[in-house]
């Protein structure tokens, strides 16, 4: 198996069904995991803010910083490779409260607020998730099978 390290502000697509996409310690990051299962192609992204107007000459430059800027490019991305929005399964995780005892800045419940409106606006429907809480969390995508598999800080292994 070929690990594919995805980045802090990165994306990754794969049609290899020996690849395994991975991103680690996402805290109040998100990771987004699309596959289409037909062509066995799929992607994953680990943006880190909401709105690419924060900063937006660092959203030419990286755009899968950013929510609004990453998505489509994590989608477009795929479609390149012959994936079908129809048939892609979207998974999710991240957006803890990290760091944030008070929950001034919000930034992970900011970040699925704004993952949510993209997908609402595009009738994108998310299958599963693992959002919020206070922990970190590594996300592995399958390539072979799409299989996403979530872990936290103490281990525990959960599937989406």
């Amino acid at each position: 198996m070929n690990r594919v390290v995805v980045g802090i502000s990165e994306l990754k697509v794969s049609g290899d069904g020996e690849d395994m996409l991975v991103t680690y310690a996402l805290g109040s990051c998100i990771a987004v995991a699309v596959y289409d299962p037909v062509v066995q192609v799929g992607g994953l992204l680990h943006f880190m803010l909401p709105d690419s107007s924060l900063d937006v000459q660092k959203a030419k430059k990286t755009p899968a910083m950013f929510a609004n800027t990453g998505i489509p490019l994590l989608f477009k991305s795929c479609y390149k490779l012959g994936a079908e929005k129809k048939r892609m399964s979207v998974k999710i995780a991240g957006g803890a409260k990290i760091l944030d005892d008070d929950n001034y800045f919000r930034i992970g419940q900011k970040n699925i607020t704004a993952l949510r409106k993209i997908f609402w606006r595009n009738n994108v429907l998310v299958d599963s998730e693992d959002t919020g809480k206070n922990y970190n969390r590594t996300v592995e995508l399958h390539m072979s099978c799409g299989k996403v598999v979530v872990r936290n800080a103490s281990g525990i292994l959960q599937e989406l």
